[in-house]
């Protein structure tokens, strides 16, 4: 958000509100930047999860540790620890508080901790068993596999606030609820904790994974285990990634929802134009008028809503689409060097009448220009087109990975870009790796030489999907081992392909790996996504 006095909202922020990452994972610092911003809670996560540092007996009578060994250590321990605190959240406050709070109240407070608790004895069953009786030879891969049933604590730290509030305001208005959880804190951890600093643990339990993995893979020297390592890395940092923006995307919705109630006019949700970019005082004129007004501007990915100011109510003038126009600076206004000249255009695309913004200051200006740039920027990005393709800014409704770097779409709207006619979904930055469309040539000849193959490439289904994980291009098509498949849509490099079971005649999307050639067809060619 832009710092402006007259702005509706004073945030209080770790990180500009409605930034699409163009970089993916950064460093530790950004993956902490949202979520881990609490000292206090730090402090009880690392109390709790105390590990006592000694190697396996069989290296015990060495001269050095393995390091290595501690770091599977490490993880097991803190992991046992951590189950352990999430059972006792469940046992010891909120099976007894059930007589003290609502359904709602319950909900509120708690969150998702059932479902962490189910997932965590389950994860910690696995890295037990890994390296108790496996060498840890697996223990990528439990990683990797557990990432998506990992991706619940994008609810729990969205919304851990809200129930430590809950929890506080329903603490100052009934004693019996104060005293009960004393009660409760003293059978859990014999007063040590209280359920206020418990609720904290698991926002910072989520974000340890990549940090316990990355130091594994350090002390790791074996080619092969560091390279599957680094795999389940690079899993642990996206669902950290992950985290944190759907925690941001929550919390952008709660502004939003303040904008909305300031505005008056307003017929239409105002998520339907992105995340926001800033707000504040400036002086607005359509280039066929030339009368400067004075306005107070709420700019977003998609619109800029150019509204009157009546004390603390906004009187919506204008909605400027922001996919019609595109910015011209003004760079002869700068040289008045004086208050409101300092301005630049919004050029209508198609030659209609554009609008003028003008600035108090130079510096205000430059920073309005960057903020107009980069909202154009992100509904107009370079590759869009590239290949054929027609990507637009789209809310994926299902969590969904990018098609090319198989990393998640993150947040909870407008995530990234899809496809409008072939259905792939990406990042911004991945955008440009994509081949042709394949909805771009539906007159492709699918053999060689003069003979066709009557109708479409059929292949054998080898493995069963039943829909999970989702694919982002479109419905999921159930299959079985032995089922037969007429191939839709299928680029050779998509993990999704689409197609039809010649059985039942259902159609849908599909992994590419659950399927091979049929061997009761001798040729086929492929209708290609590529």
């Amino acid at each position: 958000m832009l710092k402006d006095r007259s702005s509706v909202l004073q945030q209080k922020k770790c990180c500009p509100v409605g930034e699409i990452s163009e970089n993916g994972v950064e460093d530790e610092e950004d993956l902490y930047a949202c979520v881990y911003d609490d000292e206090e809670g730090g402090e009880i996560y690392e109390d709790l999860m105390k590990t006592e540092a000694v190697p396996p007996p069989a290296l015990q009578k060495q001269a050095e540790i393995d390091i290595r060994s501690c770091c599977l250590t490490e993880i097991k321990q803190t992991e046992e620890k951590y189950t352990e605190t999430l059972e006792s959240i469940e046992k010891h406050f909120m099976m007894p508080l059930t007589m003290f709070f609502s359904v709602a109240e319950m909900e509120k407070v708690f969150v998702n901790i059932p479902e962490l608790v189910k997932v965590h004895k389950c994860l910690l069953l696995e890295i037990q068993d890994s390296i108790h009786h496996k060498s840890s030879q697996n223990l990528y891969q439990i990683f990797i596999t557990f990432k998506e049933r990992l991706l619940i604590y994008g609810k729990y730290c969205s919304h851990v606030e809200t129930a430590i509030t809950s929890l506080d305001e329903i603490c100052r208005s009934r004693e019996d609820v104060r005293m009960k959880l004393e009660e409760c804190s003293k059978r859990a951890n014999y007063g040590k904790f209280t359920l206020r600093d418990l609720l904290v643990v698991p926002m910072q339990r989520v974000l340890k994974y990549h940090l316990l993995l990355q130091e594994l893979v350090k002390h790791t020297h074996d080619a092969s285990d560091k390279s599957n390592l680094r795999t389940a890395l690079d899993a642990m940092k996206d669902l950290a990634q992950y985290v944190n923006e759907v925690k941001r995307d929550n919390e952008t919705v709660r502004e939003i929802d303040q904008y909305q109630k300031s505005i008056e006019n307003l017929n239409q949700p105002l998520t339907n134009y992105g995340r926001p970019k800033g707000d504040g005082e400036a002086r607005v004129a359509s280039v066929d008028k030339r009368a400067k007004q004075d306005r107070h501007i709420f700019l977003f990915d998609a619109a800029v809503i150019v509204c009157k100011r009546r004390g603390d109510i906004y009187e919506m003038k204008e909605v400027i689409d922001l996919h019609l126009f595109k910015i011209t600076n003004n760079p002869t206004s700068d040289k008045e060097n004086r208050k409101w000249s300092y301005g630049f255009y919004l050029t209508h695309n198609q030659g209609q009448n554009g609008f003028e913004f003008f600035f108090k200051t130079k510096e205000l200006k430059k920073k309005w220009l960057e903020q107009f740039g980069m909202a154009i920027s992100n509904i107009h990005p370079e590759n869009a087109t590239n290949n054929f393709h027609e990507f637009r800014m789209h809310t994926f409704e299902r969590i969904t990975s990018c098609n090319s770097c198989h990393m998640l779409l993150r947040g909870i709207f407008y995530q990234g870009y899809l496809c409008s006619k072939c259905g792939l979904g990406a990042h911004k930055e991945c955008l440009g790796r994509f081949g042709c469309c394949g909805k771009t040539d539906s007159s492709s000849v699918r053999t060689q030489g003069k003979h066709r193959d009557p109708g479409l490439p059929k292949m054998l289904v080898t493995r069963n999907y039943f829909g999970v994980p989702s694919p982002a291009s479109g419905p999921a098509l159930t299959i079985n081992t032995g089922d037969i498949i007429e191939l839709i849509c299928a680029d050779l490099h998509s993990p999704w392909w689409q197609g039809r079971i010649l059985s039942t005649k259902e159609a849908g999307f599909f992994p590419s790996d659950a399927v091979r050639p049929c061997p009761c067809v001798s040729s086929f060619g492929f209708q290609s996504c590529q």
